[in-house]
């Protein structure tokens, strides 16, 4: 699809995308949805064709939740992959900071930030919950950098009222959209069998009665 340039405020475009996941609702599992790697991956395959349209010419990946689902973006989408890192909650305290802060960024000494300078970059991350990480990267890279488009990227897009707000100009593109409900990540696991038996229960809906439901997944567009 083209994207539009009209930008209204409050307001998304919002555009059926194939689903990865089983037509009929799925559940949560002990007030969480579990999410698989292969599922995760048919997310991030839903949206190449959006990326491809898109023609970005670099990916920054937010870390830690950025780094896997632009890999296996990568597959579909053949451009090279910087990484930040940034932190909003304290690991130690399981508190949230004022604003994120920087863990890793580019350097100006490698020539690594010249990557941006004038080029189509899209950011990606896992999800959009409050959306105070992703503005603050955003922001950073248009404020250090130069360039001449920017997108945003998501595996899922939680529906709430957000803290962050993206500038006008960026594109956005999120494989699916739900209720704001805690998401598993395989990549956060202890046990990855188990983790892959809970989100089996939760995508084929077999998930005890104390879960939500959720809509097929959508292609989310506001540049």
């Amino acid at each position: 699809f083209a994207l539009t340039r009209h930008h209204r405020a409050l307001q998304e475009m919002v555009i059926e995308g194939s689903s990865p996941m089983p037509k009929r609702d799925s559940l949560l599992h002990e007030g969480k949805r579990f999410l698989s790697y292969n599922q995760i991956h048919k997310t991030v395959a839903s949206l190449a064709d959006a990326i491809r349209e898109y023609k970005p010419d670099c990916m920054v990946a937010i870390g830690g939740g950025g780094f896997i689902p632009a890999r296996m973006l990568r597959t579909y989408v053949k451009i090279p992959i910087l990484t930040v890192s940034l932190e909003l909650y304290d690991d130690k305290t399981n508190t949230r900071k004022d604003k994120p802060v920087k863990i890793q960024w580019f350097d100006s000494v490698s020539g690594v930030g010249e990557r941006i300078d004038g080029k189509r970059v899209l950011v990606v991350d896992e999800v959009d919950d409050s959306r105070t990480t992703l503005q603050y990267c955003v922001e950073e890279i248009m404020r250090d950098h130069t360039p001449s488009d920017i997108g945003v990227m998501v595996l899922h897009n939680k529906e709430k009222t957000k803290n962050g707000v993206l500038p006008p100009s960026v594109s956005y593109f999120a494989g699916e959209s739900f209720p704001d409900v805690w998401c598993v990540y395989p990549w956060d696991a202890t046990d990855i069998d188990e983790h892959e038996r809970k989100a089996k229960l939760c995508s084929q809906g077999l998930a005890p009665a104390e879960g939500g439901s959720f809509s097929s997944p959508v292609i989310i567009a506001s540049p």
